[in-house]
């Protein structure tokens, strides 16, 4: 018996990770701790990949582990709603008020998913502009097996692109139920664009959905609706929230999340106290450590130096991408990325060749000086 396609998750799969047959790179670990990766070749490696930025505290931080723990030691799940649910959902609130109310989910794309629902059941109409990455579900797909009468009801609007944005919903009108868009995407939005969506769709009555999977408890505990002073009106959360447990977030304000009860949304094992404990934990350490604050120094460092490696190979085809907390090298030429990706590998260093690498609280200063040092040595070297 073999995984179809190597792996269950997609990101994952060595040839996207490092190339197609990289020699010398690792494929399969057998535990991490801290910004480490053990791996099953005996080997350890620097990780700024993070499970895909799911770990923002890194991994096996105590607190979180000491709380999932107990959870599983409770009975993990049981056959009412656990006490967990209600007392994550207030402490949510307590950070972004404007989620009046939530519901819990297991992954980011069925988050987003049900997001969309929501929108649909509230506006009664079908039609979606997207900006972003938002999961591989049918509704936002363009791939093998999806019909193409759910594909004809999105469209998707480039980012930071007041004009272009505008005229889209406008064309969308009475038939738009919503523009839901990732607000951080190779780079900060500018205020007139997140401005102008949060304009345009009130004035046509659909919904503002901000995809923060990626960006929340990371740019900052509130995420980029925060950091920028725009609210939509739902938002979905995922990732860093439990760190790395699996568990996403769909909430808005309690006029718009009544919709929920007249569809169905609902997850088996949304309700388990594991993940719920290690949202509870990760929170605590998020708001007492200010955890943002340590993501948006060491990724400065980071990023800064993923520039000045960017203008040392200028003609080369390289440019930084991101911003502090989650960035990476973009290559115009992909096999120059698949060579440093698996050099750096080779060297010790786990280093995403595409959006994005993220850091935690576990890396340091030295930790980056270290990656920049293998990546500048691997871009040497070809």
């Amino acid at each position: 018996m073999t995984v179809a396609g190597f792996t269950s998750t997609g990101s994952k799969r060595p040839d996207l990770l490092f190339g197609v047959n990289a020699a010398g790179v690792p494929h399969r670990m057998t535990r991490c701790g801290g910004c480490v990766i053990h791996a099953s070749d005996d080997r350890e490696y620097l990780d700024f990949i993070m499970a895909l930025g799911t770990v923002a505290l890194g991994y096996g931080d105590p607190n979180v582990s000491d709380a999932v723990i107990d959870a599983v030691r409770r009975g993990t799940i049981g056959s009412l709603a656990p006490e967990e649910e209600a007392a994550l959902a207030t402490e949510v609130q307590e950070q972004m008020p404007w989620l009046e109310e939530v519901r819990f989910l297991k992954s980011g794309a069925e988050a987003v998913a049900a997001a969309v629902r929501i929108a649909r059941v509230v506006t009664t109409r079908e039609l979606i502009l997207g900006c972003g990455y938002h999961g591989w579900l049918d509704w936002c797909s363009d791939t093998a097996g999806v019909p193409a009468a759910t594909r004809n009801q999105f469209t998707t609007i480039p980012f930071n692109d007041v004009g272009r944005g505008r005229d889209a919903i406008r064309a969308g009108a009475d038939h738009l139920a919503c523009v839901v868009v990732e607000p951080v995407i190779d780079g900060a939005p500018s205020i007139e664009w997140l401005a102008m969506l949060r304009e345009e769709t009130a004035r046509i009555g659909a919904l503002l959905i901000f995809d923060e999977i990626k960006t929340a408890f990371r740019i900052a505990i509130g995420g980029a609706a925060a950091v920028f002073g725009i609210e939509p009106d739902l938002m979905v959360l995922g990732k860093a929230i439990a760190n790395g447990y699996p568990l996403a977030v769909v909430g808005g304000r309690h006029v718009i999340m009544k919709g929920t009860a007249r569809t169905w949304i609902s997850s088996t094992t949304a309700t388990e106290f594991v993940s719920l404990a290690a949202a509870r934990a990760t929170i605590r350490v998020m708001c007492s450590q200010n955890v943002p604050l340590h993501l948006a120094a060491v990724g400065g460092r980071l990023l800064a130096g993923l520039e000045r490696l960017a203008v040392e190979h200028a003609g080369r085809g390289i440019r930084a991408m991101g911003v502090p907390q989650m960035c990476y090298l973009r290559y115009d030429d992909d096999a120059l990325s698949q060579h440093v990706a698996a050099e750096c590998a080779r060297r010790g260093l786990l280093f995403k060749r595409t959006a994005y690498n993220f850091v935690s609280l576990a890396h340091s200063d030295r930790h980056v000086d270290t990656a920049l040092e293998i990546l500048a040595e691997s871009l040497a070297g070809c």
